[in-house]
């Protein structure tokens, strides 16, 4: 992380790309509406949206089955979610255009 730049809304990059994945799909959606600009963040942003929106779905669909869906979804979906958070979390912030091995293909194809 060289330079860091400035996006539209006024943060560093590396802070708006962290921002993406604050809140999962949420913060990815938002910061693809309002950032124009910047690649990075909005790489970051779509990334964000697709892999947690995905994940949400996982844990949404385990949890209309029954007691196997459950334990899927609390023993298998949302450790995944968290680790995957923390470290996009902290590769973002580093200014890092780290790429999930499925959502980030489809984020560059989108963008």
């Amino acid at each position: 992380m060289d330079s860091v730049q400035k996006t539209s809304i006024g943060l560093d990059e590396n802070i708006a790309g962290a921002l993406a994945y604050a809140l999962g799909w949420i913060t990815g959606v938002g910061l693809l509406i309002v950032e124009h600009e910047n690649q990075f963040v909005r790489f970051h942003a779509m990334q964000s949206s697709i892999a947690f929106g995905a994940l949400c779905a996982l844990w949404f669909i385990g949890f209309s089955i029954p007691i196997l869906g459950w334990v899927l979804s609390i023993m298998v979906v949302t450790p995944v979610s968290a680790l995957v958070w923390l470290l996009m979390l902290y590769k973002a912030y580093r200014g890092e255009r780290f790429k999930l091995p499925i959502a980030g293909d489809i984020a560059e194809q989108r963008l």
